[in-house]
């Protein structure tokens, strides 16, 4: 028994979807605190106009009833409220009437940082656009959606995530973070950041050793990198561990089965070792500038200045809530493949029974 998440929509389409499958029956899910983590990753100093513009709410389509799961696929949606402006640019089927609204001219000029010159070589695209609306970070906002599916199913064996802030424009005060966005958003420039998320409560044995894919470091760096832009990733103490001697690198175990550190982050040999699981995820500053750079015309294949759209100076705080999802859905995934169930209850039952087992408590 595992979970699956297949998401499908474009940045301006009409909507963000989620099939989330895998889920217990019996999961009672809570409306308002998943439109709050969606309103959680819409917040953040620095962010654009389009943030006022939508207004993250969830849809269910199937798989929920009165609330509670029903052990079938959860359909999610989140309508995207700017289609209205891009409704002929960006219709699923082939427009009808006259050109109007965004989206209309073809995208030709690659952006430097963004999935456009990649995708276009990629796919044989002649429109860049045909690329760029799906690698575009507003689909986030649909895995966060799912990510709070999982954070509450998480809660039911106790297990909680929360994702912070560590430093934006390698400040790690919060008024030196701000003055350093306005500093970038006068010069048009962006920032980047690192996040941290730590998650509670997660017992040893998630994971496994036995083979590369079921690792649980690997898996949590593998779903905080397919976060856009995210460029590097590390477990507690990360690459700080590379500049250390082994006698000081390690968590020794005291009675009781705890450590007095954790430079591990909660994971050894690919499996959770009952301390806090902590990783980080580093931003580099966002691609779209207002000051563009230099690239390609696709079309022509003559030099270009990139285009300027409407961009975020920095999206750092957006990202921990966006990280905080992620690592949350792949713990769930963990769990789910470790005590398994049906129902809710049998999902529950069967953790109980596993620490029932092992000599191991929850802090």
């Amino acid at each position: 028994m595992t979970l699956a998440l297949t998401t499908a929509g474009e940045s301006h389409g009409p909507a963000l979807v989620a099939i989330l499958t895998g889920l217990p029956a019996g999961l009672v899910l809570d409306r308002a605190a998943i439109d709050h983590d969606l309103h959680r990753r819409q917040q953040g100093y620095g962010r654009s106009a389009r943030q006022r513009i939508e207004h993250d709410e969830v849809e269910v389509l199937g798989g929920l009833r009165h609330g509670r799961t029903l052990g079938t696929p959860l359909g999610l949606v989140v309508r995207n409220r700017d289609h209205d402006n891009w409704a002929w640019g960006m219709s699923p089927w082939p427009p009808d009437g006259e050109a109007h609204g965004k989206g209309t001219e073809p995208v030709t000029v690659a952006r430097p940082g963004h999935a456009d010159l990649a995708g276009a070589l990629k796919y044989g695209l002649r429109d860049t656009r045909d690329a760029l609306e799906r690698a575009s970070a507003r689909h986030t906002a649909v895995t966060v959606a799912a990510g709070a599916v999982a954070k509450t199913l998480l809660a039911a064996i106790g297990v909680t995530v929360a994702g912070t802030v560590v430093e934006i424009g390698g400040e790690t005060d919060e008024q030196a973070q701000r003055e350093a966005t306005d500093s970038a958003r006068a010069d048009r420039d962006t920032l980047g950041g690192i996040v941290e998320v730590s998650a509670t409560g997660v017992p040893p044995g998630l994971g496994s050793y036995a083979t590369r894919d079921d690792r649980l470091d690997a898996r949590l760096a593998a779903a905080l990198m397919g976060i856009q832009a995210v460029k590097a990733v590390e477990l507690g103490a990360g690459a700080e561990l590379a500049r250390r001697r082994g006698s000081d690198a390690h968590d020794e175990i005291v009675p009781g089965l705890r450590r007095t550190t954790n430079r591990a982050g909660g994971v050894e040999g690919g499996v959770s070792n009952g301390e806090p699981v902590v990783v980080r995820a580093a931003m580099k500053p966002l691609p779209t500038l207002m000051r563009p750079l230099g690239t390609v015309d696709l079309a022509s294949g003559e030099r270009a200045q990139a285009l300027v759209e409407r961009s975020d100076v920095a999206a750092v705080e957006a990202l921990a809530v966006v990280a905080e999802a992620a690592v949350a859905w792949e713990l769930a995934r963990a769990a789910r493949e470790k005590f398994g169930g049906d129902s809710l209850d049998d999902f529950v039952a069967a953790h109980r029974a596993y620490l029932e087992r092992i000599p191991w408590r929850p802090h």
